[in-house]
């Protein structure tokens, strides 16, 4: 039999892991105040805590629920081909779409890093980003359901969505091709800058095909700046 008294200290404990911005971020994030902090602590903590439970098991459910939800979505929306179709799901559900999400809500500023991950630019990395975000949407669904989930994702996604991510070849997809239907070696990034303090950190990326030329750009993240020197190299080179 468990005590009261030490349910309440666990949940104490729990608590005090979210500190009070952030359950007010995850209040207004979702529409309503969490119900198992817990389970949002867990969605929001990277491994460098050393902690028991980390995000990786709801990241697991969330990019499935992820990927379910855009499926539906461009489903309802198109009429387009299927190979159309994945083209676009799979862009809209990449690592970098989910990270540029997770940028325009402020998440990076509640995900609980180790100082050295965080002193390593953990915040603002792409994967980390990417994976946190999914596992918000796991959090929500275990909490709230498929539904909320749902609506959750369509409102996060909406701008995307209207964009038309994944409409055109990613430029870096597009390079890869140029290059090897030019008789060119693939091209070749090089981190040429990471600049800034860690939560405003920007990185410069130079990309190279061999006999042709060099292009560089800078992003906030090195996956952004790699996709905006491939897009630099297209319209110099391409």
């Amino acid at each position: 039999m468990v005590h009261r008294s030490t349910l309440g200290a666990d949940r104490g404990h729990v608590l005090s892991k979210l500190a009070e911005p952030t359950l007010t971020f995850l209040t207004e994030l979702t529409g309503s105040a969490p119900a198992r902090a817990d389970l949002w602590a867990e969605a929001l903590t990277h491994g460098s805590m050393g902690e028991p439970r980390d995000y990786q098991r709801l990241e697991f459910l969330g990019d499935r629920v992820l990927g379910l939800v855009i499926a539906e979505w461009l489903h309802e929306k198109s009429d387009a081909a299927e190979g159309k179709l994945s083209q676009r799901l799979n862009a809209l559900v990449s690592r970098e779409t989910c990270a540029d999400v997770a940028r325009t809500i402020a998440l990076p500023l509640h995900i609980r890093l180790g100082k050295q991950a965080r002193d390593d630019g953990g915040a603002q990395s792409d994967n980390i980003l990417g994976d946190v975000m999914e596992a918000l949407i796991g959090a929500v669904f275990i909490e709230r359901g498929f539904e909320a989930a749902r609506a959750f994702v369509r409102k996060l996604w909406d701008q995307p969505m209207a964009s038309g991510t994944g409409q055109r070849k990613h430029p870096k997809a597009a390079l890869q091709e140029w290059a090897a239907g030019n008789r060119r070696k693939p091209p070749v990034y090089a981190l040429v800058a990471r600049e800034g303090p860690d939560h405003a950190v920007r990185f410069t990326v130079s990309v190279e095909v061999k006999g042709v030329g060099e292009a560089s750009a800078t992003g906030s993240s090195k996956q952004e700046a790699e996709t905006a020197a491939a897009l630099a190299f297209m319209q110099a080179f391409g």
